[in-house]
């Protein structure tokens, strides 16, 4: 009795560690950038009301990207247990239990848009359940396509952006949203990219579910470079701007980002060449020291530029 009761108990813990791994915690860093909008406004840094509803905004933006998520591997079940990198996420492999993750990220979608709707503004909730929307429809047939797969991966990043700014109350420069666009979309052809290149180490000729080929190495990287660098010229645009002169006390300390980001930007595109870039950028920049130091030295550039 005591070895079936520690069975069970067992076979719980492991599906719930499944269940967390399917919710892909790690990805939730994406979600910091709702706090994008009010980081970059010196003069509402001191506001606690703004601050509190940015943090349930991360919230219930995570919620909802982890019920997106468990939504693709539930599309992707076939696919995925075809492949050998992906056969052991918690669906394909069995460990979870396809009903308890519908459920799941049922109750997560839930939790998530009720959540925005009673502690951050209508505004927000009006983004949060277009990216809800637009996921589902990228995860059934949209990631397809080609081109239009990368321009909605890099909206989704921008979108966060916007939508950290409907949470705050904050309008947005189309700078911001230039410069994120050319970012997030330099950073979705350099994922594609370490796809592809997996791609032909395997010998297979095209991306499973995908709309790329092996002869699209060469261009893939064309694009994502050419976004990549055409963000830090943005960047530079934006530093001499008249806007900058007025936000910040110090506006001269922002060009000590243009070095920061060239470099960033580059390093990442150079391990992605070399096969070092293991799956999503943003993931990886997470746990990346190199890139949490870069992080850490905009934000003292940021400091610097703001402090009066």
């Amino acid at each position: 009795m005591a070895a079936r009761v520690e069975s069970v108990k067992r076979a719980r813990e492991r599906t719930a560690s499944a269940l967390w791994r399917a919710l892909r915690p790690h990805q939730w860093a994406k979600n910091l950038l709702v706090f994008v909008p009010l980081a970059l406004t010196p003069t509402l840094l001191a506001d606690t009301a703004k601050w509190i509803a940015l943090c349930w905004a991360f919230a219930a933006w995570s919620a909802v990207a982890s019920a997106g998520y468990l939504a693709n591997d539930w599309v992707d079940l076939s696919a995925d247990r075809a492949d050998a990198a992906k056969s052991g996420r918690p669906f394909a492999s069995g460990v979870l239990p396809v009903p308890l993750g519908i459920a799941a990220a049922l109750a997560l979608a839930v939790f998530g848009v009720g959540a925005a709707a009673l502690h951050v503004s209508s505004a927000f909730v009006a983004h949060l359940v277009a990216y809800g929307v637009l996921t589902l429809a990228y995860s059934l047939y949209l990631k397809r396509l080609l081109l239009l797969d990368v321009l909605l991966l890099a909206g989704f990043y921008t979108l966060r952006v916007l939508a950290g700014g409907a949470a705050a109350s904050i309008a947005l420069t189309p700078w911001l949203l230039a410069f994120s666009l050319f970012l997030f979309l330099g950073l979705a052809f350099v994922k594609r990219y370490g796809e592809l290149q997996r791609m032909t180490d395997s010998g297979a000729g095209r991306i499973s579910g995908r709309a790329y080929r092996r002869e699209d190495l060469d261009l893939v990287m064309m694009l994502g470079t050419t976004s990549a660098y055409s963000s830090v010229l943005v960047l530079c645009l934006y530093i001499n701007s008249e806007h900058v002169g007025r936000q910040y006390p110090h506006p001269g300390a922002l060009w000590f980002l243009v070095p920061l980001l060239l470099y960033w930007v580059s390093r990442i595109w150079f391990l992605a060449k070399r096969g070092e870039l293991p799956g999503d950028p943003v993931a990886f920049a997470v746990r990346d020291r190199v890139s949490l130091a870069v992080g850490m030295l905009m934000a003292g550039v940021l400091w610097v530029a703001i402090d009066r």
